[in-house]
Order: structure tokens, then C-alpha cells, then sequence
């Protein structure tokens, strides 16, 4: 294969795209990278328009006009919803006279979850699709490209392209053959089985708890997780992320990648979870509940989805970011990795100085962190 076997081009949005050529880039295992969702954030309004996301997927196409590869891009005007702070290199940049924004961000949308950032099955594809993204930016004068919450398998490909790295942690749960709840409440410490058992029945005192998937999710449900989703986004952003258009196209595309666990007190839905399955992992993405009640978050958002991976027999929960109340639930550890392309030379280096060091804060954290997991110490 050769670079003149392939044509490099930005385009407008990913629903300009063929779906069945996007999703053939990839294995179908993550839905995030799917053509249906990213199409129904554009098509909901979610992104575009005055959100500050603004979708240009840089593709490359064969002879025949075939998607051969792509890069999930989006002009970012501000640093929101992407979990991988760089506010103060905003800040920086902009400080020593500089316009950070508007920058390029290769990415699943408002979505902490690995997965892949370079699509194609075509190894030789990647550097030449990162090389496209560098152009981008140094022709029409951005600070940078960032892709981020990169899958392991794929870290290597922005390390070749000269990308500078990031880490963060993440908690993640692995299923490790468990075949029940219970097998893995006996790979814990005896005090922390009783506590989670306690946590779970308070939890569940008084309430019915429903997991619902494919056709059994009805428009009434996601109005009702609309309300939980409203509110929780209120709290944490200002502005909720996502329209309730989007949760209605997830309803009509997506159902059978979707578990939703709703709580009901007296026959009211009074809150919920929003998990995405995938091939290998499920992926807890929103919750939000109208009442406050003791371990209520926990039952719904880790134990919750605990059961349904071990149903499901999938590989692992990752339970969403930052959180490290997940240690003690289960969730270990994880480092998770970004990739970073600074256009100015003498702020990258700068950068990647700031980077060097972090990492070895970040790598301390994880094994301090991974020495208090509940689960049982070897003599």
C-alpha cells in the first residue's frame, strides 16, 4: 500500500457518510465509534450548531471512492465534555498571547469511555490520517489535535506519528470468570462483602429496580430518564451535554445496545442508569435520581452493572470517570491514555516537560491506589 492509493479529505459530518462503509472500518465493538451514534448526536443537535463541537470527520477513501479510514474530529471552541482537562494549558497559551481555541479533538463526544480513535483496517492508514489532522491544524493556524481515551491496542499508533502522551486514571471492574455476584463478593476482604451486602439491601429497601433493554424500553421510560439526566447535568455542567432528541434516536437505534436500570418508589420512576454494551465491556455512561437515598448511586451505577456483565459474561465495567469512591465497590485502577499534537514547538515542549512529570504522579497514584483494593491479600 502506498499514500497515492488513498484520498485524505475532511468531511462535513459522519451522517454524510455511508454507515455500512464507517462501521466496516472497525469491529463493531465499541458503540461509540458506531456511524449510529455519532450520526444521532449530529442529527439531535447535541453536536453542531452552537454547541462548540463542531463535527469534521477526516476520512480517506480508495481509488473507488470506499471509505478506507477515518478520524472521529470535531473543531472544539472550548474544552468541555471531553474529561481530559487542559485548561490550564488554555490558560497558557492564551496567557503568553496565544488562541488555543479553536482546537481539533478526535474523539467520542461528551463520552469517557476507551475505545478506538483511528478507524480503519488498514494499519498503514493511521500515520498518514494523524499526519492529515497536524496539517489541519498548522494550516489553518490551531494550537492542537488531542484524541483521547484511547484504547491500549491503539496507543501505539500516536506514539509512531510523534504525539506526545498523557495518563489518567480511570476504575474499571473485571469480571475474572466470576459466574455470580457472589463469586466475586468471595474474592474480597470478609469486612468489605458485609459492607457492600449492607449497601445493596439499604439500597434496595423499599424499591423496585427494573433493567430494561431492546423493545422493552418504552418512550415513558426515557422521558423519565430524561428528567434524571436533566438534573444530574444541571448540577455538575450548567448545561446538560445531551438534547432529548438524542436519548429518542439511542431509543430507536441503539435499544439493543442499551441496558437502562430505572428505580420505582410507590410505582414512580425516581431514578436511573444508563449502560451502553458492547462487545467486551459495559460502558456506564449517565445516571441521575429525584430522590436522595442511602447507596442508591452505588446499587444503580457499579452493582447494577456488576450483575449485568456477569449475566452478559462480558469482560469488564468501565463505570465512567474520575470517582475514586468506585475503589472501595470493586473498581480498580486503570490508566488511561490521551494523545496530544502541539503545533507551536516551544509550547509543546513546554507541554510535554509538564507531561513527563505528571506521568510518574499518575503511575504513583495507581499503585498506591491498586494496594487498597477490598479485594482479599494473599499470605
Amino acid at each position: 500500500m502506498s499514500d497515492s492509493e488513498f484520498t485524505i479529505r475532511l468531511a462535513d459530518a459522519v451522517t454524510d457518510l455511508p454507515a455500512d462503509q464507517w462501521d466496516a472500518l472497525t469491529d463493531g465493538a465499541n458503540p461509540f465509534v458506531s456511524h449510529e451514534f455519532l450520526s444521532l448526536l449530529e442529527e439531535s443537535g447535541s453536536v453542531g450548531g452552537r454547541s462548540g463541537w463542531r463535527p469534521l470527520p477526516i476520512v480517506a477513501e480508495g481509488a473507488d471512492g470506499v471509505l478506507a479510514g477515518a478520524l472521529p474530529a470535531y473543531v472544539k471552541q472550548h474544552s468541555q465534555g471531553e474529561y481530559v482537562f487542559d485548561h490550564s494549558w488554555a490558560d497558557a497559551f492564551q496567557r503568553a498571547g496565544g488562541d488555543y481555541f479553536p482546537k481539533i479533538q478526535i474523539a467520542a463526544p461528551f463520552t469517557p469511555a476507551t475505545g478506538p480513535r483511528v478507524l480503519t483496517r488498514i494499519p498503514g492508514l493511521a500515520v498518514p490520517l494523524l499526519q492529515a489532522a497536524e496539517e489541519l491544524c498548522r494550516g489553518n493556524g490551531l494550537s492542537s489535535a488531542h484524541a483521547t481515551f484511547i484504547e491500549d491496542g491503539q496507543v501505539e499508533l500516536f506514539e509512531r506519528a510523534g504525539w506526545l502522551i498523557r495518563h489518567d486514571i480511570q476504575f474499571h471492574w473485571e469480571r475474572r470468570g466470576y459466574e455470580s455476584f457472589d463469586e466475586f463478593l468471595a474474592a474480597l476482604s470478609s469486612r468489605k462483602r458485609k459492607d457492600i451486602r449492607k449497601e445493596r439491601a439499604r439500597a434496595q429497601a423499599g424499591l423496585d429496580i427494573r433493567l430494561l433493554t431492546g423493545g422493552d424500553i418504552k418512550p415513558e421510560h426515557w422521558d423519565a430518564f430524561w428528567r434524571f439526566y436533566q438534573d444530574t447535568g444541571m448540577r455538575k455542567w450548567g448545561t446538560p451535554y445531551l438534547t432529548r432528541a438524542a436519548f429518542a434516536l439511542m431509543g430507536e437505534r441503539m435499544a439493543d445496545r442499551i441496558a437502562l436500570v430505572l428505580a420505582y418508589l410507590d410505582g414512580e420512576a425516581v431514578a436511573g442508569a444508563l449502560n451502553f454494551i458492547g462487545a467486551h465491556t459495559l460502558f456506564g455512561r449517565y445516571w441521575g435520581a429525584l430522590v436522595d437515598l442511602p447507596f442508591l448511586h452505588f446499587e444503580l451505577c457499579y452493582y447494577q452493572a456488576i450483575d449485568l456483565a456477569i449475566a452478559l459474561r462480558l469482560d469488564r465495567v468501565e463505570a465512567g470517570a474520575q470517582g475514586g469512591h468506585k475503589l472501595a465497590r470493586g473498581y480498580e485502577p486503570v490508566r488511561t491514555t490521551s494523545a496530544h499534537f502541539i503545533a507551536h514547538q516551544g509550547f509543546r515542549e513546554a507541554i510535554a516537560d509538564f507531561l513527563e512529570r505528571e506521568r510518574k504522579g499518575v503511575a504513583q497514584d495507581q499503585f498506591w491506589l491498586g494496594e487498597r483494593t477490598p479485594f482479599r491479600k494473599e499470605t
